[in-house]
């Protein structure tokens, strides 16, 4: 079936190219007229935060539990109090800037609420909006911004944060960088400008397709822009490699100057088939983060799926459709000036082989050794969400985080928020009371809040500020200590009360993941593995490459903790500040992870498979599907790790970890994994590799990923030169 596609694509290319920038500029038009990515509160059904955050909205109508909000920090010039004639003169001229805007619900200036710290030199102002962050508008963020350049000419220092600030994530230079250091690697594997170019335009083709058409559904389907970005940085990824396994594979299928056609067909029928199939591995494990539970992820994991399959598809018929209109200039230069294929030698390939594949049992056990020594971080794992505290000292943000730290303490960054129903009680007011004395009686709180009661006073929100930061362990452990005594406080008073707030609620997210993770990774591998099984027809391909994947999986996440928790090598990703790992990070890692790492798995074992399929031995199999895929599953490796490295400088630092995590993957999963441990274990199991029960055999589908259906190789075409590795 892929051959003729392949080859109707190869005859009509230029309806096949009508077609997709028919549909490039349809998702083009739609963008243009969308709202684009949205930036709202992360929810997660079924955790007690969000529970609350729902009880506000129900009971404080108008509230806006999810609008935006920003805090002004204003401190006096030295050895002056911020309450001083001129000094709240000052503050008071900046917020009337603010106070006055269309979306400005309320203004609390420092004055009121405890905003002025104890030695009266800092204060802070909180500025809350009607409407989320994602709809306050560029004239509402100059006000703020504005607000903060009068008193700083009036003589204080100021500095302003919240998530009224958020604008989006921004291309940067290293994200290009990673675009031409793929085109460097395809022009050096293919030694042709034609043939180095055709996979970057088509993947950028399908990219701006992927990455336009998830722009313009995410206002409807409230998509934040990490769900577009994730999506780029996939579909540019995986777009690259899976053209350049086609063109490869029609590069080696080129046998006269007649057979263009014919070598398209081919090309798509075998390349096309492990295109197909690995692109499927990746879409099952991106398709099943739906399954988590958390709805923020789910659209990322769908958004990114859909990028991929936008890749395959141009992978099958644009990239054969391009071959049409330059049969002969994608092939090397003495292949086109004699019009037969000389037979390529991998010199390079032939010795790692004879290393590999002399001692086994030593690469296997030094390879499994090293990547779990990598690995060893990962078991001090923390997960949360890490915030202001985690930028650059540039970052207005980060200059109010450390202010307001220093003035107040750690924990007015991070208060928790204590929702009180006290509909059940006889006297509403004295059961908030015994609710708050409750709390402010717990360890590890500074103060609380006097309650806020809405229109029917039966119910109160309460602020309970604790005495370390947002993410600090010992604020956890305070929130778990809040809910244990909670049982006795609620029959006392007749009341229901609940913990949330921005920190409650990221701790509650870790939890939530931590217990999903587990189930999700076994319904993607049981999943992926069914997938292999019938792709290659052997019990223990599929299971040695879902243990080569969790071998990977678990040493790119000690790399992550290493830099993003520990701090070591932080100043090269311009981390000025550590903290925990994003709450939602393994999780996603491992959807995107396993895809990539099958994909490796299907390219160089269907080459393998293909060798001993055609009658070659166990042993000369290896050697053969090696040294006819390894340099581009190298090329390959090599594009992914410069484009997702490019990445790892974005500002978002969801963006930032992904990038870091899957280029640390792509590497340990493809040099270490696939082009060492893969051979040295099929070489240790020998003709059992390809084992496969009878039983087993007659109920599997067969499928044709060899290409055996296609059109016979044409007379005469160069045999592939096998190593003996003794």
């Amino acid at each position: 079936m892929l051959d003729r596609l392949g080859r109707f694509s190869y005859r009509r290319r230029w309806l096949v190219v009508l077609v997709w920038l028919f549909a490039l500029g349809g998702v083009v038009l739609l963008a243009v007229e969308s709202e684009g990515p949205v930036s709202t509160r992360a929810t997660m059904p079924g955790i007690e935060s969000q529970q609350a955050f729902d009880l506000i909205a129900e009971r404080f109508p108008g509230a806006a539990a999810d609008g935006a909000s920003a805090t002004i920090v204003f401190v006096a010039p030295p050895g002056q109090r911020l309450t001083s004639a001129g000094n709240a003169k000052a503050v008071d001229a900046a917020l009337a800037l603010v106070s006055g805007g269309p979306q400005v619900s309320r203004v609390v200036p420092p004055s009121t609420g405890g905003g002025v710290s104890a030695d009266g030199s800092t204060g802070f102002a909180s500025v809350s909006y009607g409407v989320p962050s994602s709809e306050v508008t560029e004239e509402s963020r100059m006000a703020l911004a504005d607000a903060v350049e009068r008193a700083r000419d009036a003589g204080l220092t100021a500095e302003m944060s919240g998530s009224a600030l958020k604008t989006g994530t921004r291309m940067s230079a290293m994200e290009l960088a990673g675009v031409a250091i793929a085109a460097v690697v395809l022009l050096m594997t293919f030694g042709s400008m034609v043939a180095a170019g055709l996979p970057l335009l088509t993947a950028v083709i399908g990219v701006a397709i992927s990455f336009l058409g998830v722009w313009a559904v995410a206002g409807p389907l409230k998509m934040a822009i990490t769900s577009g970005m994730l999506a780029l940085m996939l579909g540019l990824a995986v777009g690259i490699d899976y053209a350049m396994f086609v063109v490869s594979r029609y590069r080696e299928e080129r046998h006269g100057r007649d057979d263009a056609e014919r070598a398209t067909g081919r090309a798509v029928g075998t390349a096309g088939s492990a295109v197909a199939f690995a692109g499927t591995t990746v879409v099952i494990a991106l398709a099943g983060l739906s399954v988590v539970g958390i709805p923020s992820l789910a659209k990322m994991g769908l958004a990114a799926a859909g990028a991929v399959v936008v890749a395959v598809l141009v992978a099958l018929t644009l990239v054969p459709a391009l071959l049409g209109f330059a049969p002969n200039r994608v092939l090397p230069r003495s292949q086109r000036r004699s019009g037969v294929r000389s037979s390529e030698r991998h010199p390079a390939a032939r010795a790692w082989m004879r290393l590999v594949l002399r001692r086994p049992l030593v690469i296997t056990l030094a390879g499994v050794a090293v990547l779990a020594a990598i690995a060893v971080p990962a078991l001090s794992l923390q997960l949360g969400t890490p915030g202001d505290a985690s930028l650059p000292t540039t970052e207005t943000q980060r200059r109010a985080y450390d202010l307001r730290a220093e003035a107040f303490g750690p924990g007015f960054n991070g208060p928790l928020t204590v929702v009180v129903d006290a509909r059940g009680a006889t006297d509403p007011v004295s059961a908030v009371a015994t609710v708050a004395d409750s709390v402010r009686t717990t360890s590890g709180v500074v103060s609380v809040s006097k309650a806020t009661f809405n229109q029917q006073r039966d119910t109160a929100i309460l602020t309970a500020v604790p005495s370390t930061g947002p993410t600090d362990e010992r604020t956890e452990a305070l929130v778990e200590a809040l809910r244990t005594a909670r049982p006795g406080v609620e029959a006392a008073g007749q009341v229901r009360y609940e913990i949330t707030g921005t920190t409650a609620l990221d701790i509650d997210m870790a939890r939530k993941t931590q217990s999903a993770l587990v189930p999700y990774v076994a319904i993607v591998i049981g999943l992926a593995v069914l997938l292999l099984l019938v792709v290659f027809r052997s019990v223990w391909v599929p299971v040695k490459a879902a243990l080569g994947f969790l071998l990977s999986l678990f040493a790119a996440l000690g790399v992550i903790v290493a830099v993003f928790q520990w701090g070591w090598a932080a100043d090269l990703l311009g981390i000025e500040q550590t903290g925990p790992v994003m709450s939602l990070m393994p999780i996603l890692l491992v959807g995107i992870v396993f895809g990539l790492a099958m994909d490796y798995e299907v390219f160089l074992v269907s080459r393998m498979r293909e060798a001993h399929v055609h009658g070659r031995p166990a042993h000369d199999a290896i050697v053969t599907g090696f040294e006819q895929s390894s340099k581009v599953v190298v090329a390959a490796a090599v594009i992914m790790i410069a484009v997702f490295g490019g990445f790892a400088a974005a500002d978002e630092p969801l963006i930032k970890m992904v990038g870091l995590g899957l280029a640390c993957a792509v590497f340990f999963d493809a040099f270490v994994v696939r082009l060492t441990l893969v051979p040295a274990v099929l070489r240790l199991l020998g003709e059992r590799a390809w084992w496969l029960p009878r039983w087993l055999d007659r109920v599997l589908p067969h499928v044709d990923v060899e290409g055996g259906a296609s059109s016979e190789p044409q007379p005469g075409s160069e045999p592939v030169h096998v190593v003996s590795a003794r």
